[in-house]
């Protein structure tokens, strides 16, 4: 994601938008669909994000935590929160968004991710977003990607980083059968996860074998 970050124009007015999309999507292990519109028509505040919809907590601990109210998906008709807390280095969420509304300043009820054009604002959709990714990607040299790379990638970050499988699939909304698939495919998660200690190997045996009747 770094590689990508270079190749990206975080002066212009997409760059940022784009950018300040792939980092909280990232971040937020959610799926760009949700954060992006099908089409530049097709914005509609009571089912994409905007301004609006982003809120600050804290947790037990007093650190600030984003929250990104997502007012309805194909799962979860009535809407769901995603969230990330503030990351070290250049691809910090919190930072990413705060350029973006230094650069673009999208009205209030308008996409979150609207930018400027021409001599008012444009919805961030999907293919825009996708395309300009593609570019950057293959400006990098790396390879293309693929279907839910950015979630997947999330998914596979944080694990790495000790979260609990059951954390993980609350925070990603993930479907049981969907994350176990996912899972199986990586051994740098599940390598610690059966080792000889009898608590953790249950816990990993509980979350990948299948129910038994």
């Amino acid at each position: 994601m770094l590689a990508i970050r270079h190749h990206i124009d975080l002066a212009m007015p997409l760059g940022a938008s784009v950018f300040a999309c792939l980092s909280m999507c990232f971040f937020a292990t959610s799926h760009v669909g949700e954060f992006t519109v099908q089409r530049l028509d097709a914005f509609d505040p009571n089912s994409h994000v905007s301004k609006t919809q982003v809120r600050y907590d804290q947790d037990q601990e007093g650190q600030q935590v984003t929250v990104l109210h997502i007012p309805r998906t194909k799962a979860v008709p009535q809407g769901e929160d995603v969230c990330w807390a503030r990351q070290e280095g250049l691809m910090d969420p919190d930072s990413a968004l705060a350029h973006h509304l230094k650069i673009n300043d999208p009205p209030p009820n308008n996409h979150l991710f609207a930018y400027c054009h021409n001599n008012g604002h444009r919805p961030l959709t999907k293919s825009k977003f996708l395309t300009e990714l593609t570019r950057a990607v293959r400006m990098a040299g790396l390879d293309p990607l693929q279907g839910h790379s950015i979630r997947i990638g999330s998914t596979l970050k944080y694990l790495l980083r000790g979260m609990p499988f059951n954390v993980m699939k609350v925070k990603g909304w993930w479907s049981s059968d969907a994350f176990i698939l996912y899972l199986r495919k990586h051994v740098q998660i599940l390598a610690p996860y059966i080792q000889v200690v009898p608590a953790v190997h249950d816990t990993f045996v509980c979350l990948t074998m299948p129910a038994v009747c």
